[in-house]
């Protein structure tokens, strides 16, 4: 049995919120993001994409190319409240989903149409979530992730699209290779120079030349071309979590010492969160005192993996949780709520530079190990236990290099 997959996705999912917030923005370009001429965009409309702006510009050349634009500071947390609104219908409606962004979704409606037409119900679906939340939001449905996610991309904005089996092949045949995920800038300007422009090309090429030229990447996106996907989708399950703890030798009541502590595991895990492509939303520190006694507190948040939002958020806790004067035995953060998303830090806030600096030291970590690079204040935990979230192992203490 084919599969069928749906691909949702919210329409500029920011700027949709906050023209639901100020009607006086529809129409008009919009830039969210750090407000300063340092700041970076986080999201954009049409319109001002129309001047050439896209996620992740500096602000200031964003100005310089839309100069006309209406710039929003974003609050992340209005944010993932809607997200959250659009989850639960879609948990309601669909047997089974995946939440791969704030503002994404797969759903497997394989075998439906033996009792529903799975076309329909993906309509009425799309109805739904714009009449409850008032965003809008587009869908495409073939027989696969890749195919449906590229149906999206064409029907936007705010439509539909349905791929029929046995037509995928031409239906992207056509189109810009910069439309097959995976092709990012680099790769589509080295097909560019190879002359390789549209997926057709790619289509009629053979398999071992397109491993040549970008090795094992290459040939997913020849898989891909032929419309070839048989991942899954993933159940989302929001009891996902990473976590690591500290049990120490000997019980402390050492203050500058435990917050360093708290602090590198906090690090750590935020760049754990990162190269798996992850955010959390919900932040425990957990204490355990001399006398075993033991004590957790948590905090939901905005969606991110920002070492310096999740760092305060740790001390912030701690500082509510710790008794003073008692000895500490062991102290833990655990990161929950995981979802999938590459919106790696708050971009509402941030400026270019930090954003720069995040990116060379997880190089710097993802290529010497996780503890290469690490903050003056953390240095004193040398070795800290992770729990993988998807397979609950121990991972070992010393650094890990990718293989």
């Amino acid at each position: 049995m084919e599969k069928t997959i749906l691909h949702l996705d919210m329409d500029t999912f920011f700027v949709s919120v906050e023209r639901l917030l100020d009607s006086r923005l529809i129409g008009k370009p919009v830039l969210i993001g750090g407000v300063t001429d340092r700041g970076v965009v986080a999201a954009c409309s049409y319109e001002a994409r129309a001047y050439g702006v896209h996620s992740a510009m500096p602000m200031k050349r964003a100005k310089e190319l839309c100069p006309d634009a209406i710039q929003i500071r974003g609050n992340s947390a209005t944010y993932t409240n809607y997200s959250e609104d659009v989850t639960n219908i879609i948990k309601e409606t669909v047997p089974l989903y995946e939440k791969s962004s704030i503002d994404e979704f797969y759903a497997d409606l394989t075998g439906l149409d033996k009792f529903f037409n799975s076309y329909l119900m993906a309509s009425e679906l799309r109805q739904r979530i714009t009449r409850e939340t008032g965003l809008p939001i587009s869908f495409g449905l073939s027989k696969n992730k890749t195919i449906s996610k590229i149906a999206t991309g064409e029907a936007k904005p705010n439509n539909q699209i349905k791929v029929d089996l046995g037509y995928e092949m031409p239906f992207i045949a056509p189109l810009s290779i910069s439309k097959i995920p995976m092709v990012g800038e680099k790769t589509q300007q080295t097909l560019y120079s190879l002359g390789v422009k549209q997926i057709r090309t790619i289509q009629e090429m053979p398999m071992e030349l397109m491993e040549k030229v970008l090795g094992k990447n290459g040939v997913s996106i020849w898989k891909k071309a032929q419309a070839l996907d048989n991942s899954p989708v993933m159940p989302y399950n929001e009891r996902k979590s990473i976590s690591t703890e500290r049990t120490f030798d000997r019980d402390t009541i050492d203050v500058i010492k435990l917050k360093g502590i708290l602090l590198a595991m906090a690090e750590n895990l935020a760049f754990q969160l990162r190269r798996g492509q992850k955010l959390t939303s919900c932040v425990t520190v957990k204490v355990r005192y001399s006398d075993f006694n033991t004590y957790t507190l948590q905090s939901r948040i905005p969606y991110t993996s920002a070492d310096h939002v999740l760092i305060a958020k740790v001390l912030e806790l701690f500082n509510k949780l710790y008794h003073k004067r008692l000895l500490v035995r062991l102290i833990g953060v655990r990161f929950s709520h995981l979802v999938e998303g590459s919106y790696q830090i708050n971009l509402f806030e941030d400026i270019e530079e930090q954003l720069n600096l995040y990116h060379a030291m997880d190089k710097m970590r993802d290529k010497y190990g996780d503890r290469v690079v690490m903050r003056a204040a953390g240095m004193e935990a040398r070795t800290i236990s992770r729990f993988n979230p998807f397979t609950g192992e121990p991972p070992p203490l010393l650094p890990n290099r990718r293989r």
